[in-house]
């Protein structure tokens, strides 16, 4: 059984948060992804600045951070044993959603769900160097997206 804690750091968000924790349940079965437990904290382009800032070194808001706890001496168990693991934690700018949603002309639901599956792509392991729809990573995301095409926040 994976645990999602989700957090609103000083922002309303006009979307259920069952209904996020259920669409992010639904990505991790989707991935055979199991026993796991991470945050995704819903933030402003403020708070969001300052983690990049801090820790990546880019003075920008950014839509979405993710911190892996694959480095950590921690002992996470495994999944027989009944502990869970600590994928890690996400960080969203609600803001920069927005943003993104009216640049790319899609709803905000489908770019929250686009950034949410970004995310939980991160905290397994994927990466890529550009946004460019031919990486490898972005096309997996995308073809993720259209099987949860009608779910809707």
């Amino acid at each position: 059984m994976n645990k999602i804690d989700l957090i609103l750091q000083d922002i309303s968000l006009e979307y259920s948060i069952e209904n996020i924790e259920k669409f992010c349940m639904s990505v991790l079965d989707k991935l055979g992804i199991n026993d796991w437990e991470f945050s995704i904290v819903f933030c402003d382009d403020d708070y969001i600045k300052e983690l990049n800032s801090t820790y990546r070194k880019k003075n920008e808001a950014t839509d979405i951070l993710t911190f892996s706890d694959t480095d950590s001496d921690w002992d996470f168990g495994t999944p027989d044993d009944g502990k869970l693991y600590y994928a890690g934690d996400i960080a969203l700018s609600v803001e920069t959603l927005r943003k993104n949603a009216e640049y790319f002309k899609v709803v905000e639901g489908e770019e929250l769900k686009r950034l949410l599956i970004h995310g939980i792509l991160h905290l397994n392991g994927m990466d890529h160097e550009t946004n460019n729809s031919d990486e490898e990573m972005i096309i997996y995301q995308e073809n993720i997206l259209k099987d949860f095409g009608e779910i809707v926040f």
